[in-house]
């Protein structure tokens, strides 16, 4: 492994030990308010300090990383297996099928992606659910067609067809000469989705729709402490540093050895 995937790994390991271990170590409320404590800088007993309603930031930076880390898994995973297993499908069989998922694809493709997210949630305001299908219904698009094209010449390939003659099971083929030539492209696709789930879900934050107050989540963070960013700078420097570490984590983990 290179240095630069050794550095992603520690710094992604990292944030996700601050995100989900420290509920465990410490058990503070992300929602609990001290006006007396507004605006007030990190000191010992609270290392990140307190929001402009008094809220423990150590506290509200973890659950937004939670909450961030969580819904993008979710969204990457829900991708992942329905890309993986339209594109096994179009490529094994063509025909119709393929036809007929080329389409779904290209319908999901005709609209920007944070577009088609805003549609949905407009569907159904405050529901985290539309939130969820919009982004999954972007990534699928990427998995179905990567998956589709890395796996064309493999099924024409001379040792999955002798393995079809010779009537090995589907799990078989797509064992043993499927999924070697997937996996590799697919680890990449999958970071590479999972970055753009997070920044997807910050920039929609960002902008109040799909996750409200007073939910702790980086993007919408950004927005409340953003008209105090020259009295209390450190805040929003915060949830800016936060997403930024978690993104450059996951692109060192993408690069490739040369």
């Amino acid at each position: 492994m290179t240095l630069s995937r050794w550095v992603g790994l520690v710094l992604l390991a990292a944030l996700l030990a601050y995100a989900f271990l420290l509920p465990l170590i410490q058990h503070g409320d992300p929602l609990q308010q001290d006006l007396l404590q507004m605006l007030q800088t990190p000191n010992r007993s609270h290392l990140l300090g307190f929001d402009h309603l008094g809220r423990d930031m150590l506290t509200r930076l973890s659950a937004a990383l939670r909450l961030s880390l969580g819904l993008a898994a979710l969204c990457v995973i829900s991708a992942l297996i329905a890309g993986v297993f339209t594109g096994v499908l179009s490529a094994l069989y063509g025909g119709w099928p393929e036809r007929l998922l080329s389409i779904v694809g290209d319908m999901c493709l005709a609209l920007p992606g944070l577009l088609l997210v805003l549609l949905l949630a407009a569907i159904a305001p405050d529901a985290p659910q539309m939130l969820w299908l919009g982004i999954s219904l972007v990534l699928w698009v990427e998995f179905f067609r990567v998956t589709r094209a890395t796996l064309r010449p493999v099924v024409q390939a001379p040792g999955m067809q002798a393995s079809k003659l010779l009537g090995f099971s589907a799990w078989y083929r797509f064992r043993h000469h499927l999924w070697p030539a997937l996996a590799p492209v697919l680890l990449t696709l999958t970071l590479f989705s999972f970055s753009s789930a997070i920044m997807a879900v910050s920039a929609l934050g960002f902008i109040s729709v799909g996750v409200r107050p007073p939910t702790p989540e980086l993007g919408l963070m950004m927005t409340e402490l953003l008209p105090f960013a020259w009295e209390a700078p450190w805040l929003l420097m915060q949830p800016v540093a936060a997403l930024f570490l978690l993104l450059i984590s996951l692109n060192l983990l993408m690069k490739k050895e040369r």
